[in-house]
Formats: structure tokens, sequence, C-alpha cells
């Protein structure tokens, strides 16, 4: 047997695990703006990883599994320990275990990723994926460094926060997987001039625009899962109506 790897995604992948790594090593100095940046560029790098290996047909079971441990580092530990440091220590005891909680649920979310992924439906997340996850917590502190929030509030929003993004991590709520879907096959031209404007609004405002973009792809799961269970409610009260009509 031929033994070796395929080195251009991994090395993608390691650029993730660098990210992770340096924003961990920045939110212990303090540094929590460039630790949220690092953990923001690391999807970039997540994202690429993955794309390239597709593209090379260079796909294997040591990528699957280098990728699941750069994840963990890079949007598990990295931005529990960011938002620890910045906001949740000053809970004591109840902020750790929130910030591990958030570590234990995105592990859980991986693996369960690894198990289902030749079963999964394609298109769609089974659970809100680690990077969405991690890059709230993220932008959360851009956003709020950018505007100055400081005090208790602050701190029980992202005590809050915490939890509310472990348990979507682990529930069974369905997401979108734009990663996988928006760059295959031929697009309106259109698409690509409102690409450019979206990069135009970002670079202007990047806290802002980046919070809300990862602010609506994290409500968008439940949202639609609110109103297909209000569908289905609906149809049912109808058909319970026309039997009631029949008899």
């Amino acid at each position: 047997m031929i033994r070796g790897i395929y080195l251009l995604p991994n090395l993608f992948t390691m650029g993730n695990l660098f990210c992770g790594f340096f924003a961990i090593i920045s939110a212990i100095k303090g540094d929590y703006v460039t630790a949220a940046s690092a953990i923001i560029v690391a999807n970039l790098f997540d994202i690429l990883d993955g794309k390239v290996a597709r593209m090379m047909k260079a796909t294997s079971r040591f990528g699957m599994e280098f990728d699941s441990l750069a994840d963990l580092i890079s949007f598990g530990v990295a931005p529990a320990l960011l938002i620890f440091q910045w906001s949740l220590s000053s809970f004591g005891r109840f902020g750790w275990l929130a910030a591990f909680l958030f570590v234990a649920c995105g592990a859980l979310r991986l693996a369960r990723y690894n198990v289902q992924a030749a079963s999964a439906e394609k298109g769609v997340f089974n659970g809100l994926p680690i990077p969405a996850a991690a890059s709230m917590a993220a932008t959360t502190v851009l956003i709020a460094d950018h505007l100055g929030a400081t005090g208790l509030e602050r701190n029980i929003v992202l005590l809050l926060l915490c939890y509310a993004l472990a348990f979507l991590m682990v529930s069974n709520i369905k997401y979108p997987a734009f990663k996988d879907t928006i760059f295959q096959g031929r697009a309106p031209f259109i698409a690509l001039v409102m690409m450019a404007m979206a990069f135009i609004v970002i670079a202007a405002e990047p806290q802002i625009s980046l919070f809300i973009l990862f602010l609506a792809y994290v409500f968008s799961g439940p949202v639609k899962t609110l109103l297909g269970l209000g569908g289905l409610l609906r149809k049912r009260s109808q058909g319970c109506d026309e039997e009631t009509i029949v008899e």
C-alpha cells in the first residue's frame, strides 16, 4: 500500500488549527478582539479545506478526523475560553461550567456529525454547526467591544447565549448547509453582484454586519422549525374539522 496524506486540504486544516490556538493565546493575554477575529478567520480555513478536498477528490478518513480535532480547538475550546475570560469569569463556578458545557456540546456535535455523515440528509445540518456557534460567540464579543457594552447586563447576555448555543448544537433542529450548496453549479450573474455588495457592507461595518449575519443564521433553524410545526398543526386542525363535517 502506498501510504501518505493529501497535503493541500490538510494545510488548510492546519491553518484552521493555528487560528484556534492563536485565539486561545490572545484570549489568555486579554486581547479579546484579536481572539474573536482569529475565530472568524478560522471559518474560512474550515470552509476551504473541505471544498478543496472535494475538488481534488482527496477526501480521506485521516482528513476527516484531523478536521474534527481542529474544529474542536478552534470552535470549541477557543470561543469557550474567550467568553469565559471576557465575561463569564465574573460568575465564578457557574461561568466556567457554562464554558465547559459549550465545549462538551461542541464535541458531541462533532462526534454525531462524523457518525451520521454517510447517512445524513444532504443540504442540511442536524443541529447548529459548531463553527456557526463559535462565530456567534466571537461576533458578540466584537460588537459588544465596538459598542462599548459593559456591566452585569452584558455578562448575563453572554451566559444565556452560551447555554443557548450549547443546546442548539446538540438539538435536532435543521440548519441549511450553505457551504455545501452555494458554490455548486451555475448561478445567475446578479448573484456575483450581490456577493460583491455583501463584501462592501461587511468591509464597511464588519462588527455589526457579521453579528447580524450569524445571528440570522442561528435563529433561522428555530424559526423554520416553529413555522413547520405551525403548518402541521393547521393541517391537523383542518383535518379534524373536515372529519367533524362529514360526521
